[in-house]
C-alpha cells in the first residue's frame, strides 16, 4: 500500500493555512486548498480528506503534491491550461495578414475585421 507523502507544518505555515481556511473573503477554491494541506498535517489520507470535504482523492492528492513543491504561495496559483482550440489554421492568418499589409481594400482606405474574408 502506497503511503502519502507527510507535510509537517511550522507554526507560521500553519497559522497561515488556519486563517485561510477561515477567511470569508478568500476564493473558496483557495480556502478548500488550505483545509486540505491543513488535513494532510494531521496524517490523514488522500481517501479521508475526499471523504470529510467531498472531494475527489486525486484533488485531495494533487494539492497536498503541489503544497510540498511550493508551500502557501503554490495554494494560491492554478496550473495553465491549454485554451480553446484554433479554428483558423497557420495558413490562413498567413494569407490575412499579407492581404492586409500588400493589398489596399476597394472602395475604402483602411481594412476591417468586417472587410476580411
Amino acid at each position: 500500500m502506497r503511503t502519502a507523502a507527510r507535510v509537517e507544518l511550522n507554526a507560521e505555515q500553519r497559522q497561515a493555512l488556519e486563517r485561510l481556511a477561515r477567511a470569508r473573503s478568500e476564493p473558496a477554491r483557495i480556502v478548500e486548498r488550505a483545509r486540505i494541506v491543513l488535513l494532510a498535517a494531521e496524517g490523514l489520507e488522500y481517501q479521508q480528506i475526499a471523504r470529510r470535504l467531498a472531494i475527489t482523492p486525486e484533488k485531495a492528492a494533487r494539492w497536498r503534491k503541489r503544497f510540498l513543491a511550493g508551500g502557501i504561495a503554490a495554494l494560491r496559483k492554478d496550473a495553465p491550461r491549454p485554451g480553446r482550440t484554433r479554428t483558423i489554421t497557420e495558413r490562413q492568418v498567413r494569407q490575412v495578414v499579407e492581404m492586409t499589409l500588400h493589398q489596399k481594400p476597394v472602395n475604402a482606405t483602411h481594412w476591417s475585421t468586417r472587410m476580411i474574408p
